[in-house]
């Protein structure tokens, strides 16, 4: 049965192409952020007054800045501040989602009950909207973007992981390991938590992009990173100004966010097909 299972995944991921077209640019995102700040020869804080506002050029790329900043070098290290906030938030708010989700779906209608409540009135604020008032109330940090996106985001993860514990929660397997007396924390570790990984997991990829730009847009107000940190959100709010006279300044950075988005898009959308072979195969039935 195993091995029919990942004969069936294994089909699936060969057959995604919106898995194989993400993973591409997502492993090229990561190979930059990681890789490419040591390769640029120039620092992103670096000043030269004299060539500001240079058009793209062979010395330059993507242009410089209105403070003679290499744009491409500040693009390559924004990559790595840019997905590490991302990645940071989405583990906290993956971590806290499951937590509370699985919590809620094994301790009993009354701990199901407060939880959920909890979860409705955080799914009742806007998330962006609510992301604002938590970075300003606390000031502006990246340190404190991560709390704030963490807040904002571990709902969904909870409504996830309790529907999905539920579903197995009832099981033969599940059942008998309670009648024979098993922890309960083994009972989560051995039964419930791996029924639930896979649901998780596509939904925090899909997340990821979406956290970035939330991150970005949090930088662009001024409640993220500070400058002279190279962070994307900051480089289209320094650019604003110039966007006529100087288009790159933002066209840059702003590309990068959408290639973030759409990478993890399509690696969510893919990730869900190739753990759920089924789906895939409701959806070319229905092409066909």
């Amino acid at each position: 049965m195993r091995e029919l299972r990942r004969s069936c995944v294994g089909r699936a991921f060969h057959a995604n192409y919106r898995l194989r077209v993400g993973g591409v640019i997502v492993c090229f995102l990561a190979v930059v952020a990681v890789v490419g700040p040591v390769l640029v020869p120039t620092d992103p804080t670096t000043q030269a007054l004299e060539a500001r506002l240079q058009r793209p050029s062979l010395s330059h790329p993507l242009g410089t800045d209105a403070l003679g900043r290499d744009v491409a070098t500040r693009l390559v290290y924004g990559a790595r501040v840019s997905l590490a906030l991302g990645v940071l938030a989405t583990v906290v708010r993956l971590t806290i989602g499951t937590t509370i989700g699985l919590v809620a779906a094994t301790r009993g209608p009354l701990v199901d009950g407060v939880l959920m409540r909890l979860v409705d009135i955080q799914l009742a604020f806007p998330g962006l909207v609510l992301a604002l008032v938590v970075a300003g109330a606390l000031g502006p940090s990246l340190r404190n973007v991560v709390i704030a996106l963490s807040i904002v985001g571990w709902a969904s993860y909870a409504r996830v992981v309790r529907a999905s514990v539920l579903a197995v929660n009832d099981r033969p397997f599940v059942q008998s390991a309670r009648l024979y007396g098993t922890p309960w924390r083994r009972i989560a570790r051995r039964h419930l938590v791996p029924n639930v990984v896979n649901p998780a997991l596509v939904l925090a990829t899909l997340d990821l992009g979406t956290v970035v730009l939330s991150a970005a847009g949090l930088s662009f107000l001024g409640l993220g990173a500070q400058p002279p940190t190279a962070e994307w959100g900051t480089m289209i709010a320094d650019g604003r100004n110039y966007f006529r006279s100087a288009p790159w300044l933002v066209t840059a950075p702003g590309t990068a966010i959408a290639l973030t988005v759409f990478g993890f898009s399509l690696v969510g959308d893919g990730l869900r097909d190739a753990l759920d072979p089924d789906h895939l195969d409701d959806r070319q039935r229905r092409r066909s």
